[in-house]
């Protein structure tokens, strides 16, 4: 075992924190009473301090490759800080064995005003390398990041993508035990992070142990065999990363059963109204997650709206099992001007199903007509679609799916 977390905590103090509040919070601690504590959930209100983490349990053995998932504001990124001793817990005991590289936020682990070069070698001092580890390792890492010509430069001048690149290259090249990642990865293109997740391959591979945050599942999939779920702060599962996977694209909207949509479920909001109900239905108009093959999908759901607008855009957008997006429907591709007026609106969306059997998930968005989004819902849906057709010759014809979408094209022979 490499790594032991025994109920751990990270508390943080909302709001200004001032002289006045510093001798309350040690009046607090010497006499004790008052405090209140509350869950990371975004959608409370009042209270001075909130549970960042809490109560998070789990052991990771040499060699495992785990990722942590779930939305944002659930904790993630939080973890890694503290398993990393960026920052301490509030409470509970971590267990480390080895020497750690982390890749956090651009710009952790590094000294703006020194050279790449310069910061290869501090960053291998920290980890308690000889200046000759180093030097063995220093072409090997420059050559990686792809930044040679930029190495005698003060990384202050980096563009965001250099600065990543370096940053991984030397975590990764410097020979920790344990690699801890966040998804700092996406600022790189993709040909980068195709890169990255290779030699992430190799460093397990090797026997060495890697954390990685991701909300790309398809990266997290191909790389990962466990998974760690979090959400407000709290650790959900701790299962196989398949197990995982699913029950974060599942759970990460919040719908209840009977279609209504709690506060503090959106991606995003502006503040100007909210979807607070949605419902599947099929083309007899049953409430239903599953449908048969080449059958139409009917969308039903309610905006509560503060404002009124003369057109809006809603999207809506099918995901795969990856969480990769693989159809969109805009309500503009379709010619359809659609206003808001104030109070409860009910839109009603007919798609066509071009999609293989197999289980799919809806992203639901409504906008103004630039691009602003007014709601943001994901995974707000699951779609479930069956190999059977509505008649007994209209099902799937294979044993078999290639790819997501069935198309249509002109046969002939010449």
């Amino acid at each position: 075992m490499i790594i032991s977390v025994e109920n751990i905590g990270k508390k943080y103090r909302l709001g200004e924190y001032n002289l006045r509040s510093a001798i309350g919070d040690l009046r607090q601690k010497l006499f004790g009473g008052g405090e209140v504590v509350q869950d990371n959930d975004r959608t409370q209100s009042g209270g001075k301090y909130v549970w960042a983490l809490q109560d998070i349990n789990f052991n990771i053995n040499a060699g495992e490759v785990v990722g942590i998932i779930g939305k944002n504001g659930a904790g993630k990124s939080t973890l890694l800080k503290v398993l990393s001793r960026v920052t301490a817990p509030s409470k509970g005991r971590i267990r480390i064995k080895g020497r750690v590289g982390s890749l956090l936020e651009v710009g952790t682990g590094f000294h703006p005003d020194l050279t790449g070069r310069e910061n290869i070698f501090l960053n291998g001092a920290i980890l308690g390398m000889t200046k000759r580890e180093i030097h063995s390792k220093f072409d090997e890492i420059v050559d990686f990041a792809g930044i040679q010509k930029y190495i005698d430069t003060p990384v202050k001048r980096y563009s965001s993508g250099m600065y990543v690149r370096l940053a991984f290259a030397v975590a990764a090249h410097l020979e920790p035990e344990i690699l801890i990642v966040d998804e700092v990865l996406a600022v790189g293109d993709a040909e980068f992070q195709e890169k990255c997740v290779g030699k992430m391959k190799s460093v397990s591979g090797q026997g060495r142990t890697v954390l990685f945050v991701s909300h790309n599942m398809g990266t997290i999939r191909a790389l990962c065999n466990r998974g760690i779920l979090m959400r407000n702060g709290k650790m959900m599962l701790d299962d196989g990363i398949e197990t995982a996977i699913d029950a974060y694209l599942k759970t990460n909207a919040m719908r209840l059963p009977d279609g209504s949509i709690p506060e503090g479920a959106s991606l995003q909001n502006s503040g100007d109204g909210r979807i607070s109900h949605l419902v599947l239905k099929n083309r007899n108009g049953s409430t239903t997650a599953d449908f048969f093959y080449s059958s139409p999908v009917h969308v039903e759901f309610h905006f509560d709206s503060e404002i009124e607008l003369d057109k809006c855009l809603i999207g809506i957008q099918v995901k795969n099992s990856l969480n990769e997006s693989i159809q969109d429907f805009v309500n503009v591709y379709d010619d359809a001007a659609i206003s808001i007026s104030k109070g409860r609106n009910t839109f009603r969306v007919a798609m066509t199903n071009q999609l293989h059997p197999g289980k799919y998930y809806l992203n639901v968005t409504i906008a103004r007509f630039n691009g602003v989004p007014l709601d943001s819902l994901e995974s707000i849906a699951e779609i479930n679609v069956l190999s059977m057709g509505e008649t007994a010759d209209g099902g799937y014809p294979f044993g078999w799916t290639n790819g997501y979408l069935k198309g249509k094209a002109v046969w002939e022979k010449a």
